[in-house]
């Protein structure tokens, strides 16, 4: 029998903390939220492994060093409203939801967006949502957003998405090129998100997020 709360501390000692995530709140998080019961039942043995923990149709629950490090990077504070697009069942949006006002998680499947929602009342994370969309829609009702986090490989922002974040909102995606990638940071400043490059991290592309084929005669 796995002892889960060694095991997340643990992950937090060895993982977490040895990447540069110093803010206390994102540690507080991490150590709060049982990541073993937002994983695939089957999976919660290895919940807290130094990888993604696959979903199905190619999905990833993002391993804990890249997800701490991207929210390091965009400092999510009390006061923000956050969207969590591919929120998987539930982990990201759980997490988040100690450290924003309200989060809106989205997810393509609805039976995936069912079970997040279940997992997420049995946390009584009573500030956070997930609702069912193409990924690459996001959730623009609910919308504009503080801060928006890409739980997965991109290879462009769709414009419908960078509309939704608000004039000095921040943004993270995991950008693709081939098997290699990096997070880049983005601030939205007079309708134009500024990129920077953040870290080296990998993930599976999203749904709508590949670029489009090149032409080729």
């Amino acid at each position: 029998m796995i002892d889960f709360t060694s095991a997340r501390t643990a992950m937090v000692d060895c993982q977490v903390r040895p990447s540069d995530v110093t803010r206390y709140p994102i540690i507080a998080a991490m150590l709060d939220v049982p990541r073993e019961r937002f994983v695939p039942r089957e999976l919660a043995e290895v919940a807290y492994a130094e990888t993604h923990i696959a979903l199905d149709t190619g999905r990833v629950v993002l391993d804990p060093r890249t997800f701490s490090k991207m929210l390091e990077t965009v400092n999510i504070t009390p006061a923000d409203l956050v969207l969590d697009i591919g929120a998987g069942l539930g982990y990201s949006t759980a997490v988040m939801s100690r450290l924003g006002e309200a989060v809106v998680g989205v997810e393509d499947d609805k039976d995936r967006a069912r079970d997040a929602e279940s997992a997420l009342r049995d946390f009584a994370a009573d500030n956070a949502i997930v609702t069912t969309a193409p990924l690459n829609v996001g959730d623009p009702a609910n919308g504009p957003f503080d801060v928006i986090m890409v739980e997965g490989g991109v290879e462009q922002i769709p414009e419908a998405l960078a509309n939704q974040l608000k004039d000095r909102g921040r943004i993270a995606a995991i950008f693709m090129t081939g098997s290699f990638g990096h997070v880049r940071f983005g601030q939205k400043t007079r309708d134009r998100i500024v990129w920077r490059r953040a870290f080296d991290a990998a993930a599976p592309i999203l749904p709508g997020f590949a670029a489009p084929a090149a032409f080729q005669l």
